[in-house]
């Protein structure tokens, strides 16, 4: 094995994850090092009993982002703060007991969404996009439609007045690109959710933010602000991903064209091969090791992040047969993460809702859609760690608004 880190960035992550997946497990194994922005050294878990054997120890490898030994040499404008924070009063670092509580709010919370209220949210704010655009003949699906369905559905469910959508968009995608804009994303949307908290404290409604308010476990505002960001954030980007990837594959891969015309049941396939294959979020981070041990062969010691690898897990050829079909509902991939700290199901039902409803209003109101650009033109955005599509140009037949 080489020992030189791989740095997490780069074209390749774009134009050929899969094979730069490969050549780093070749070359280094399960566990790959990897140097993050700014010489920042961490590991990728790549493979995918690795994997599972990091998410299912929150004690050896913890959500405690404190334990991290690298804080001296990350400066307050590191880009990859939004994504790698020091430790929040929110979800993703609360551990043991705590966090049991807060999952269960959250998915309390969710649960009470009505799926039917969900589904036509969905559908109505999925019509509006395609009235947009649908008598021009032509559109780009993700600037036009993927990007802006999942925060306006969110939005809508946890409060958010119509016209506060837009804006929230904005934010998150500039949050989770990790550049420049990423933390004033980050401060737009924490100030969002302050005064939704305050608005719903003085008018409760039937939405998930009063729902949170209400629990009896006693959160304090500040965790349910970083609570809130968390939902959002892991709920927009990467199920516009899913939708964009979903329908990407569908117009290019020539087993799906019968389902373009008319055929419904490729929907759930094309969405759950993309899972497997082409998954939104590739990489997270992170998880730290709370003391000096063994993991697929390497030596990682305490205070070491760990990236989780979830879409090198999802292809690792140590559970995956080359050319199998995964089309036939097996759902054993890293996509929604694994452990107690994975997405919580309703979260998960909630997204899949919004990508399905999504694809099936396209598919319905566009009924001879075909890809405008050459297949292999198609572009990634720049991100090691979600996966979609910079732009999706389609044409078709041209027809009127609803």
């Amino acid at each position: 094995m080489t020992t030189d880190p791989v740095p997490l960035s780069g074209p390749r992550f774009q134009t050929d994850p899969a094979a730069l997946y490969r050549e780093m497990r070749r070359d280094h194994g399960a566990v790959t090092p990897v140097v993050l922005d700014g010489g920042i050294p961490a590991w990728l878990v790549l493979g995918y009993r690795e994997l599972h054997q990091v998410t299912g120890d929150p004690v050896l490898f913890s959500r405690d982002s404190d334990l991290w030994s690298q804080w001296p040499n990350i400066p307050d404008d590191w880009p990859l703060l939004p994504m790698i924070g020091r430790k929040q009063p929110s979800i993703l670092y609360t551990v043991g007991e705590r966090h049991r509580e807060r999952a269960a709010m959250i998915s309390g919370a969710l649960e009470a969404v009505d799926a039917s209220v969900l589904r036509s949210h969905a559908e109505r704010f999925a019509d509006e996009l395609i009235d947009a655009v649908c008598a021009k003949g032509e559109a780009d699906l993700v600037a036009d439609y993927a990007m802006l369905l999942p925060v306006r559905v969110l939005a809508t469910l946890y409060g958010f007045s119509e016209e506060q959508g837009p804006g929230l968009v904005t934010a998150l995608n500039d949050m989770i690109d990790g550049r420049e804009r990423a933390l004033a994303g980050q401060q737009h949307l924490g100030s969002s959710m302050a005064q939704l908290i305050a608005d719903r404290k003085a008018e409760p409604a039937d939405d998930v933010v009063s729902r949170m308010l209400a629990d009896p476990s006693g959160f304090t505002d500040e965790e349910i602000i970083q609570d809130l960001m968390v939902m959002m954030a892991a709920g927009h980007q990467p199920t516009a991903d899913w939708i964009g990837n979903s329908l990407r594959l569908m117009l290019t891969d020539t087993r799906f064209a019968a389902s373009l015309f008319g055929g419904r049941n490729s929907v759930a396939e094309a969405m759950n091969e993309v899972l497997w294959e082409d998954t939104p979020t590739q990489n997270v981070a992170g998880r730290w090791v709370s003391r000096d041990t063994r993991l697929g062969g390497r030596v990682v010691r305490a205070g070491d992040m760990l990236l989780l690898g979830l879409q090198g897990a999802n292809s690792d050829p140590q559970v995956r047969v080359d050319g199998a079909s995964l089309t036939g509902g097996n759902n054993a991939h890293f996509s929604f993460g694994h452990g107690e700290h994975r997405c919580p199901f309703p979260a998960q039902e909630v997204a899949e809702v919004i990508a399905r409803t999504g694809i099936e209003v396209v598919l319905d109101r566009l009924p001879d859609i075909d890809l405008a650009v050459p297949a292999g033109s198609l572009t990634r955005r720049p991100s090691p760690w979600l996966r979609g599509l910079t732009e999706l140009p389609v044409r078709f037949t041209p027809v009127p608004a609803l």
